[in-house]
């Protein structure tokens, strides 16, 4: 079993450094490992197409680098998703739409053992991140029990019952969700609206409170420090969706204006 790279540094009680992706091509990891500059990698699959096979080859050039790996999933189907990305060898499920202290829960269930002692759902399966063996051993029940949960908190009613999710064991880290969570307050896209901005505060001193890591979304790293300032010390920044975009719009623009 590989080690799990966001475990240890969570354990070591060090600060990590995560970007995203929507692109299922291997080589983009690559490229984010060869920077050498994150911890890992989190492949949002909630937001756009991909296949069984797409996760086993993130995974494994994650691996080259000893690059880090986390999947965002869809709440409908978390459970098989789950379960499936970690079998591929994702490290950490970051799961959506946690509103209650039993979605909580179940999401600390679908990446446990079937044991006694674990009281999980994950049984015994020949998947990649168990080769070369049918699984079931002392280390396989081991690799799960580190497998790192993180919950998106985006949703008011999640918010109203903030302390209890927290209070799950096994929740590792809190996702801050602003999208969401100003949509399911009717002010959709108002991320900067002081109730907003006070609900995210909420989060992360609560989270801070009672032991679960906070972690913030970012563009870019001139937007850490105010929650450098908080205590946060876990990131994640850019998008490559977004960084495509950005470069596509601002220099296509310029190479107008230059041609006249």
């Amino acid at each position: 079993m590989r080690a799990n790279v966001i475990r240890e540094r969570l354990n070591a009680g060090l600060p990590t450094i995560g970007t995203h992706i929507h692109a299922t091509w291997p080589s983009i990891v690559e490229l984010i490992g060869h920077c050498g500059q994150y911890d890992y990698v989190e492949f949002v699959a909630e937001y756009g197409p991909y296949d069984l096979h797409d996760l086993d080859n993130l995974c494994r050039a994650a691996e080259i680098y000893n690059l880090g790996t986390m999947i965002k999933i869809d709440w409908p189907n978390n459970e098989f998703v789950a379960q499936r990305g970690i079998g591929s060898g994702f490290q950490s499920v970051l799961f959506a739409d946690v509103r209650t202290a039993e979605d909580a829960r179940n999401c600390v269930r679908y990446v446990r053992a079937d044991t006694p002692e674990d009281g999980g759902t994950y049984g015994v399966a020949t998947r990649r991140f168990t080769y070369m063996g049918y699984g079931g051993s002392a280390d396989y029940v081991k690799a799960l029990r580190e497998i790192v949960v993180v919950l998106m908190l985006e949703k008011k009613k999640g918010l109203d019952n903030l302390e209890e999710i927290l209070a799950v064991p096994g929740v590792d880290m809190i996702q801050w969700g602003p999208a969401d969570f100003s949509m399911s307050i009717g002010k959709a896209g108002q991320w900067g609206d002081p109730e907003i901005k006070a609900a995210e505060k909420r989060v992360i001193e609560t989270c801070l409170a009672m032991g679960v890591h906070p972690r913030i979304e970012i563009g870019t790293a001139d937007n850490a420090q105010p929650y450098l300032d908080m205590g946060v010390r876990h990131f994640c920044i850019g998008t490559d969706v977004h960084i495509l975009y950005n470069w596509w719009k601002t220099q296509g623009a310029a190479l107008r204006e230059v041609m006249g």
